[in-house]
């Protein structure tokens, strides 16, 4: 049974002539074109790309390599080295241009060159050759978001080892986690981090990651010093300025075949140990490059931010590779978007003119709340004249929120590219792109040029148009996941189920296409359908339309178990002024059910409505759905929360409203 759309968006924003002019992909017949072209000839429109976008040692000669399905190989006779992608070519064309404006936590900016920060990664890559590693080996990267961070990542893709980047935020049992299952043989951290004014431990979670066991696969661990206390080292640690000492400015680079493991990146499976999701060199560059150009309509002059850490996909591909190896100038951020006030996001975009600002929903929904509330906060008090497009990205926008960013953050003239994408896809598969693609609020609009993205029913047959169903990608593309680190048979039934006929990418997500224009909208992660009374509905519609209720900051929506219904709705509220009680929060609850009956339908009025300040949330912003789903159950919370940005909002939500 398909996935019922309850909530339908019919306003439309049509790119503007002169941005349409001069964009990378301008107007709707330049987009035809070049899907028409991934389609007549799908190999070599992916080799053009190849050919034109990446520097190669050895040129390949096999475009696609399909004979292990699905065990995809790409490029995989031609040779290259991404470090040399992203700093070297630059350096005969643009060594002075800035690569890294560098804010810290406390407002300290500090710009790095193209030609510094290849003389940066140089000095640390030839640092790592003294640990005497062979291509190939793992290094478990700890570090705060900062130049640092991404230096180390470069320094390892110059000599051909396999980064995987733990973020700031987890806990010492996620690094242990990572360490043995990649079997990592060198860790890099710091000594502190410091975030929203505050000092938080990094190497002290490391070394309590180390006494869990498991982690005897390390042989050396570098550590970076932050703070101006005097801490002892251990054996077999060693300061990053140490390393770096006497270190020459310049390192040759270490060519790898296509197919070398770039990097791993652990996402924490709905059940059991997490998956280290496994990305190649050749073709995660490949459209980390395409997809800044002709989604991000990247130019020479622009100022671009992703506000992403790097501790997820989005800082790797965004803000470590993408821009990079295009030669942009971008804005790194060490802090958080609420401090020192809840107006940093658009202080720093008015101080650095920025031109290109991506960033996630989930930022955006409580900069709104926090505008409401607080002059300094509000976008209106700065100048914002320099942003020409903005982008969305980790979960799917809400169309008020959209409307939101359009108006006050982009004053009506900037494109919103609203990108869908995952860990595994390593970029934006389904994204407007901005100087052609017409934008629906909450809709990422077509799939990128050269994905063949379709939704269909279990049995994995296409669906009409206008019908909910499983997002599905039907054709390898370069930067997909090769396999679960150490897991091809969990690689298999996650991604390519044997029901879907084995050679289908299936996304994980729910999604409907627009009746008439096609347009894909994401409904929420297929864990996330509720089936009340015989209705499959996308927790992320009834969302949506809380959101867009005047009252309503941000909200998340869950099912639990019931006799009748099979399911009922609960869901969780953060009102944009203060936080409800008693007789009001009970009128509030009544005006909010009543909205979701008028705006979707009475199947949708949620049974329990309950009212936080905030939402349960990781350090990267993402809401921590499961939590809420043992709440709204009455499930005492056992695991581990030591991620959470404010544990004790988890009090508040298991208020219900009698």
């Amino acid at each position: 049974m398909g996935i019922e759309s309850v909530l339908s968006e019919h306003r439309t924003f049509y790119p503007d002539q002169a941005f349409v002019e001069n964009a990378n992909v301008s107007g709707m017949a330049a987009y035809e074109k070049l899907c028409a072209a991934a389609n007549d000839n799908y190999e070599k429109f992916w080799a053009d790309l190849a050919r034109e976008l990446i520097i190669w040692k050895k040129p390949f000669t096999k475009t696609l390599n399909d004979s292990n399905a699905p065990f995809y190989k790409w490029f995989e006779d031609g040779e290259l080295n991404v470090s040399y992608n992203c700093l070297d070519k630059h350096l005969g064309t643009q060594p002075n241009k800035i690569a890294i404006i560098f804010e810290a936590d406390n407002g300290d900016v500090t710009n790095v060159t193209y030609k510094e920060l290849y003389e940066k990664v140089c000095q640390f890559a030839n640092g790592l050759k003294t640990f005497n590693l062979n291509l190939g080996d793992r290094v478990v990267i700890y570090l705060p978001m900062g130049i640092e961070a991404i230096v180390a990542m470069l320094a390892c893709a110059r000599i051909g080892l396999t980064h995987s980047v733990v973020f700031g935020g987890f806990s010492a049992k996620s690094i242990q986690e990572r360490i043995k299952d990649a079997q990592a043989k060198l860790v890099i951290t710091a000594d502190i981090q410091f975030r929203g004014g505050k000092t938080l431990p990094l190497k002290a979670a490391v070394d309590e990651a180390f006494s869990l066991g498991g982690c005897e696969s390390v042989v050396g661990t570098v550590v970076l010093k932050k703070s101006r206390e005097a801490i002892e080292l251990k054996i077999k640690e060693i300061w990053w300025h140490d390393l770096i000492k006497n270190q020459s400015a310049n390192c040759d680079p270490v060519y790898v075949d296509a197919e070398h493991p770039l990097f791993l990146l652990y996402t924490s499976g709905s059940t059991g140990t997490p998956k280290g999701v496994q990305h190649s060199s050749a073709g995660y560059l490949l459209h980390a490059m395409n997809t800044m150009r002709w989604t991000f309509d990247i130019k020479g002059d622009d100022v671009y931010w992703c506000t992403a850490d790097v501790g997820w996909i989005t800082g790797h591909t965004y803000v470590a590779y993408g821009p990079l190896a295009m030669g942009a100038t971008q804005v790194i951020y060490e802090g958080i978007p609420t401090f020192p006030h809840a107006g940093r996001f658009w202080q720093m975009i008015e101080k650095h003119h920025v031109s290109i600002f991506y960033t996630a929903p989930t930022a955006i929904r409580s900069l709104i709340k926090a505008s409401e509330l607080n002059k300094e906060s509000h976008p209106d008090t700065y100048n914002l004249s320099s942003l020409r497009l903005l982008g969305s990205v980790g979960e799917p926008i809400n169309p008020e929120a959209w409307m939101w960013y359009y108006e006050k953050i982009g004053h009506h003239r900037c494109p919103i590219v609203d990108t869908f994408w995952q860990t595994e896809t390593g970029g934006h598969v389904i994204t407007p792109l901005p100087g052609a693609t017409p934008l629906v609020p909450g809709s990422c609009t077509l799939p990128f040029p050269g994905i063949d993205a379709a939704i269909v029913d279990e049995a994995g047959h296409e669906v009409p148009w206008g019908t909910g169903g499983l997002l599905v990608i039907k054709k390898p593309w370069p930067s997909m996941i090769r396999t679960i680190w150490g897991d091809p048979e969990r690689y298999k039934k996650s991604y390519y189920p044997e029901e879907l006929g084995g050679k289908v990418y299936l996304a994980g997500d729910g999604a409907i296409r627009d009746k008439t224009t096609g347009y894909f909208t994401i409904m929420g992660r297929i864990d996330d359908v509720l089936s009340v009374s015989g209705h499959r509905l996308g927790t992320m519609e009834i969302e949506s339309s809380l959101v867009s209720n005047p009252l309503v900051a941000e909200a998340a929506v869950v099912g639990k178990p019931h006799e009748i219904k099979g399911e009922s709705i609960v869901a969780y509220v953060v009102l944009k002024g203060k936080r409800p009680e008693g007789e009001e929060a009970k009128a509030i609850v009544s005006q909010l059910r009543d909205w979701v009956g008028k705006e979707i339908g009475p199947i949708a009025k949620p049974d329990d409505i309950r009212f936080g300040d905030n939402l349960p949330k990781t350090r990267s912003g993402k809401i921590m759905r499961r939590l809420l789903r043992s709440l709204a159950k009455g499930e005492e919370i056992t695991s581990d929360i030591s991620t959470l940005d404010n544990p004790s909002i988890l009090e508040q939500l298991k208020q219900t409203i009698q």
